[in-house]
């Protein structure tokens, strides 16, 4: 069921939550989604559609993994179980210090990869927001999101995580 908003529910963003839904803006008319009223058979039809697919996709890889260890042969040999380096022989232990420098750099690579990745949706809908006066709301949610990861990385450099070579 779809109703007016009230005067109370108004919310200075595209979305808010009320007490028995969401309140939409569509331009000037705020209407409320009640999610109470939504017709039932229909949402069971919805996660009744999302379970089959999940079971088959799950009994589809089992069949294939049952199809794979039924039809690969098994021969094992001592040569087969042997440790293999691109064709050279294997020398010292497989458990060696790793520097974990490595694991730093990537993990920022990958804060700042997701980042993006988050704030790129709201630039493409930011023309909108500011046409319906939540551009304000949107922008300084942004920076305050920008301005958290960017004291992530004043600290990371502070500490001395993205020198290379430590003193």
């Amino acid at each position: 069921m779809v109703r007016q908003c009230k005067r109370a529910e108004v919310a200075f963003a595209p979305l808010s939550l009320t007490g028995s839904g969401i309140c939409v803006y569509s331009g000037r008319l705020k209407k409320v989604i009640d999610f109470f009223s939504l017709p039932k058979g229909k949402m069971l039809f919805d996660f009744a559609s999302v379970l089959c697919f999940t079971l088959l996709g799950a009994a589809f890889v089992w069949v294939n993994l049952l199809i794979g260890r039924l039809l690969r042969p098994s021969n094992p040999q001592l040569r087969k179980l042997m440790t293999y380096e691109c064709g050279e022989p294997a020398s010292g232990s497989a458990w060696v210090n790793f520097n974990v420098r490595f694991y730093f750099i990537a993990l920022i690579f990958i804060i700042f990869e997701v980042e993006i990745a988050f704030i790129f949706p709201v630039a493409v809908v930011f023309r909108e927001w500011l046409q319906n006066d939540a551009g304000l709301f949107a922008f300084a949610a942004i920076a305050v999101f920008t301005l958290i990861v960017f004291l992530g990385l004043i600290y990371d450099w502070c500490k001395g995580d993205l020198e290379w070579v430590k003193n």
